[in-house]
């Protein structure tokens, strides 16, 4: 009875944990990507290596990781999505290969959401973008965007997923918590910035 739910979250995990950013600026020769701006294995800080292409893909991949253990783990049992999300969720913020010290969380949260609720991905994608655009801030659009996601459960009836999604955006907003003192101190710095040591 339990070894498909458990299974679940360790195929999510393991899924999750995949430190995308990490691999691929290290593949192109830019070094450890932990030594470098933020010290985040995310697509902002990737972006921070002035390679936007490879920005993008860890971009991509993260949202992948997160949706493509949502869908594989459905195949088996929809219920199971959900747990292979939060595995997924989970692996990229504390990831066992890095020392359980991982990413933020933001894009692998929309790939989790899009999978679950693709309104409410539309509208986490729509916040995100926009907010960057509109401030320049990665770590704003990522917390608005995380922050969005129960509310829309909310307006759209899903009250079962609500306390996850309470818990998903909660997490998403401690892992920036290094960013709001940075934004509350006039020092975070926004997208496009010049490449930082």
């Amino acid at each position: 009875m339990w070894i498909e739910p458990i299974l679940s979250v360790l195929f999510g995990y393991i899924l999750g944990s995949v430190p995308f950013g990490l691999i691929l600026t290290r593949l192109t020769g830019a070094g450890d990507l932990r030594e470098m701006g933020s010290g985040n294995i995310g697509a902002t800080n990737v972006l921070r290596t002035g390679n936007k292409a490879i920005a993008a893909l860890t971009l991509l991949l993260d949202i992948g990781k997160g949706a493509a253990a949502v869908y594989l783990a459905s195949l088996v049992s929809p219920g199971l999505g959900v747990l292979a999300g939060l595995g997924a969720f989970f692996g990229h913020l504390y990831p066992v290969w890095l020392k359980f010290k991982g990413g933020k969380g933001v894009a692998t949260l929309l790939g989790v959401v899009i999978a679950l609720m693709p309104i409410a991905g539309l509208i986490f994608a729509v916040i995100w973008i926009g907010s960057v655009i509109l401030w320049r801030y990665s770590s704003v659009g990522g917390m608005l965007a995380a922050a969005s996601v129960p509310i829309v459960a909310l307006g759209f009836g899903e009250y079962a997923m609500m306390p996850m999604f309470i818990g998903l955006a909660l997490l998403v907003i401690w892992k920036h918590r290094a960013n709001i003192e940075r934004l509350m101190a006039g020092q975070e710095p926004k997208v496009g910035s010049p490449k930082q040591a």
